[in-house]
């Protein structure tokens, strides 16, 4: 399907179906981090990107092709910024109207200073921002914005929605070794969620490819003191495991294709998905996949990653005019 996907395994969510609202890669930042490699260029304008009834059509056939428990929850995560899409608050009532199951949105929170985003937003039951900086400087640095995305905006958009937000608010925070896991920087990020008042603060670590070549997760004794600094409800989310679904209409290469242009996989992870298939099989799929121009590998932290074909992953960290 075009926009939707899986479901797949979610460090938080179980077993996820996501929807994509947004084309590869439309974001408002270009973090050092991105599993999907870097914004080229940065977008910040909202807007239709894909007609939301094509989009609720399509969770609708999923969900009827999936039983009782095979899904935990729906989704909204983008290939990019999820918000970018001005329908977003129209598409959460439909899938609430479509089913019982919980919808989450993952998002960087950098549109939640705009009322109207807020307001889309408070029917979700659960909500996922990302808050990697406790300063405007290492912000900059981490995230990258688009100029019209200050610091002041993400810190002002986040206390004014969780003001009027009676679900799960549960804010992200990316451990980058040497930039944002030191006790200072910690301190700093503990002072605006002690403003923010998340009901959970996740710690997540950079293990998909990032974007740069040079980002390196935190060590345990960066994961133990943030643990400390950020407080008691500060948790650890460890990567997922779980089952890829690439049932669907589309082929066997395309369903790959479209978990890995959200979801890049480890090699290991898309052969252990293929296990019911003989080794045969997976050696073939894999080298279709290839021959497919619509996939990539990328080499980070000695690990092979398939990931699509259109992101982009420098390999001397140098080149940011693209």
């Amino acid at each position: 399907m075009k926009y939707v996907f899986g479901p797949v395994p979610s460090r938080r969510l179980g077993q996820s179906l996501g929807i994509d609202p947004v084309p590869l890669k439309t974001c408002n930042w270009n973090c050092i981090y991105c599993q999907l490699g870097r914004t080229r260029p940065l977008t910040n304008e909202r807007k239709d990107y894909f007609p939301p009834e094509e989009i609720i059509d399509q969770v609708k056939e999923a969900l009827e092709a999936h039983k009782t428990g095979e899904i935990d929850w729906v989704t909204f995560v983008g290939s990019g910024e999820t918000t970018l899409h001005a329908s977003l608050g129209v598409m959460i009532r439909q899938v609430k109207a479509l089913t019982s199951l919980p919808v989450a949105v993952i998002t960087n929170g950098s549109l939640l200073y705009l009322p109207e985003v807020r307001q889309e937003l408070l029917e979700a039951d659960a909500v996922l921002p990302t808050l990697d900086a406790g300063n405007a400087i290492l912000y900059r640095k981490i995230n990258r914005p688009h100029p019209a995305i200050t610091f002041n905006r993400i810190i002002d958009g986040l206390i004014s929605f969780r003001e009027a937000y009676y679900g799960k608010l549960w804010i992200e925070v990316m451990l980058i070794k040497g930039l944002n896991d030191t006790e200072v920087e910690l301190k700093r990020i503990a002072a605006k969620l002690n403003r923010i008042h998340p009901d959970e603060v996740h710690i997540l670590l950079p293990d998909r490819p990032p974007s740069e070549p040079w980002v390196k997760p935190t060590d345990e004794e960066g994961l133990l003191r943030a643990q400390a600094i950020l407080g008691n409800i500060a948790k650890i989310v460890h990567p997922a495991t779980g089952t890829f679904d690439l049932n669907g209409s589309e082929g066997l290469v395309d369903a790959i294709v479209g978990i890995i242009t959200r979801h890049p996989m480890k090699e290991a992870e898309l052969v252990e998905t293929l296990k019911q298939f003989s080794s045969e099989d997976v050696v073939k799929t894999l080298n279709q996949l290839e021959e497919s121009g619509k996939a990539q590998i990328v080499e980070r932290y000695g690990i092979r990653f398939w990931s699509a074909s259109p992101d982009f992953y420098p390999t001397d960290g140098k080149d940011l005019a693209g």
